[in-house]
């Protein structure tokens, strides 16, 4: 039987327990309303597993019942920390003590992880876990491609309080209804403050914390890219040039030397963070390249580049403290000068990201040296690809959790980016989501972890408890699939760009990677994947076959790339690439707006659209 995460303590004994139609839950009499809402979800969620209702009742613990409980006083003692839980199964019954509600809350998923694998005759057992680190966070990008309906970030939430993770974080730059910013949304599908609302109330329920992340310095596009507001952009001539998804990672950094800038993003703020029940707030930050290489070179000079960066940062901290909430930002840019972190209001969180498979520890030590509070920040490595990289984010995640350990990090928060209009399904970012989960609830001993689950052994975990997928096989088939892509997005966005600009080296540069004979055997792979994806279908729940489609349509897009990739490089095509990558499209369009806002899919539309005609110009 699979765990994620894995228990921190687990003992198996004698005996079954089966649970019945007659098996009563029981909420303890002294506990809170919390405890009797959690009653409820698990009356719901069994009756999925089981096909049958449960009745519920409030009341003393009897033989032959599920009991609910929660400890009226915290011991922190084992398990009995914040967040921790007891789960035992005997022949009498099943008992479920929290710590705390959160605790409960965990015990029931856990519950509910053994009855989605067992059913209703469970293994007598007894299960004491609480989570190594407190604070365990998913990063999802809403702004740079994808904007996902209020349903399916609700989805998101349930899955990510499935497997014990207890904050969210949507990442917007331009991409909300701000009352008074209408000129950066309004070709766009912002989410709005009720949406919001409901969702921050969704997020609680589940003890997932909805913490408010907003760009305020870097990654500016739309808002200086406005009549209003271009005045404050660092470089000059940016306002109506052609859209490049490249510039956009590039550029658009905010002149910090003009009082106007401080007083804008301020405004923002105080409509913003007011519908966040959240106490912590995420100014960014960021990927500030552009910084004191135009309009703020003056300040630059005199006070130092350093000096103006901290500055600036150090004046939003301090007024998102004196707004109530505690600040957090981005690491990438004062890890080069970690010493400055001293400058900063102390409950400042410093969120120190890297994404690659062998990331160094070097940020994460010099932080805690120079006494910052940090969370580690890794990736599931979906940006640029039609299907994630899951080696990489797997090597990553593992790698960036250990140094949470070694180091005193208070938290773990894994990033889902969407560079370059998020072209993968966000569906595919559930994998790598669970890794993160798994480890950093399971935590690690001197830096290791605890754990120690190879890579093909979490996917087959994550194949037969996210999937139901009797083989094991699902999760494995979509790494694969993510190895066999060589012409991916991110090339040929960046080829399509340069040949637009006429940069001839880059075009050269990017077709030398390019390998006729390599690609011609990857695509034979991935043919074989499509078939063994659809051969799933029979193996998987029923329930969870609609994901099987989308792996499919990925795959199918892959495969055209990669022949895309051989026009590319050999500057001659099979006749009909044109029109199979156009009738391609129409599926995956079909696929986006399942699950997102139009928002910018006219983007990629203009990438696809470009492509035909570059084919038929070869043909």
């Amino acid at each position: 039987m699979y765990f994620i995460p894995q228990p921190q303590e687990m003992r198996l004994k004698e005996g079954t327990f089966c649970i019945t139609y007659q098996t009563r839950i029981t909420v303890a009499g002294n506990s809170g309303e919390q405890a009797v809402k959690h009653g409820f979800l698990l009356q719901k969620e069994l009756e999925k597993c089981l096909g049958y209702r449960l009745p519920l009742t409030r009341g003393t613990e009897e033989t032959g019942c599920i009991y609910l409980d929660v400890l009226p006083k915290k011991q922190q003692l084992g398990w009995e920390r914040d967040e921790g839980y007891l789960l035992q199964v005997t022949p009498e019954g099943i008992r479920l003590t929290g710590a705390d509600t959160a605790g409960l809350f965990y015990a029931i998923q856990t519950l509910l992880q053994m009855t989605k694998q067992k059913g209703a005759v469970l293994d007598a057992l007894e299960i004491r876990d609480f989570p190594s680190i407190p604070n365990r966070g998913f990063y999802h990008d809403v702004t740079r491609g994808r904007i996902p309906t209020l349903a399916y970030m609700k989805k998101l939430a349930d899955r990510l309080a499935s497997y014990k993770m207890n904050q969210l974080q949507l990442y917007i730059e331009h991409s909300f209804f701000f009352q008074h910013f209408s000129e950066m949304w309004r070709d766009d599908t912002p989410i709005t403050p009720e949406e919001i609302l409901e969702l921050d109330a969704y997020c609680k329920e589940r003890h997932i914390e909805l913490v408010p992340s907003i760009s305020t310095f870097g990654h500016l596009y739309k808002m200086l890219g406005c009549k209003s507001w271009n005045h404050l952009c660092e470089l000059d001539g940016w306002q109506g040039r052609s859209f490049s998804f490249v510039d956009r990672m590039l550029h658009h950094t905010i002149d910090v030397s003009n009082p106007e800038s401080i007083e804008l993003i301020q405004e923002m703020l105080r409509e913003f963070m007011p519908l966040f029940s959240s106490g912590q707030l995420n100014i960014c930050g960021d990927e500030t390249f552009d910084l004191g290489k135009g309009k703020s070179r003056r300040l630059a000079e005199k006070t130092g580049l350093q000096e103006m960066y901290i500055g600036y940062i150090k004046q939003l901290c301090t007024f998102v403290i004196e707004n109530g909430k505690r600040p957090m930002f981005w690491g990438d840019i004062v890890c080069h000068f970690p010493e400055a972190i001293k400058e900063l209001p102390p409950e400042t969180i410093c969120l120190n990201w890297g994404y690659a498979p062998d990331q160094s520890e070097d940020s994460t030590r010099a932080l805690q040296e120079a006494g910052a509070v940090q969370y580690v920040c890794p990736g599931v490595s979906g940006w640029n690809q039609l299907m994630n990289q899951m080696r990489t984010g797997y090597e990553n995640i593992v790698r960036m959790v250990s140094y949470a350990g070694k180091y005193g990090a208070i938290g773990v928060l894994n990033t889902d980016w969407g560079d370059y209009g998020h072209i993968n399904h966000p569906d595919f970012s559930i994998p790598g989501m669970i890794y993160g989960a798994a480890f950093s609830w399971s935590g690690t001993e001197k830096g290791t972890l605890k754990s120690g689950i190879s890579f093909e052994e979490m996917n087959r975990q994550i194949s037969r408890l996210e999937y139901g997928d009797s083989a094991e096989k699902l999760v494995s088939l979509m790494a694969e699939l993510a190895e066999n892509s060589v012409f991916d997005w991110g090339m040929a966005v960046r080829f399509m760009e340069a040949e637009e600009s006429r940069r001839a080296e880059e075009k050269v540069q990017l077709a030398s990677l390019l390998s006729e004979r390599d690609i011609q055997e990857k695509n034979c792979r991935i043919r074989q994947l499509i078939q063994e994806l659809y051969g799933c279908i029979a193996r998987t729940a029923s329930e969870k076959r609609e994901y099987i489609k989308p792996c499919v349509v990925a795959a199918e897009g892959i495969l055209i790339f990669n022949r895309i990739g051989m026009a590319v490089a050999a500057d001659h095509l099979e006749n009909t690439l044109a029109e199979e990558l156009e009738r391609w499209f129409y599926e995956y369009k079909q696929l986006w707006r399942s699950v997102s806002r139009e928002s910018e899919l006219f983007r990629i539309q203009n990438v696809i659209n470009w492509y035909g005609d570059y084919l038929r110009d070869i043909k």
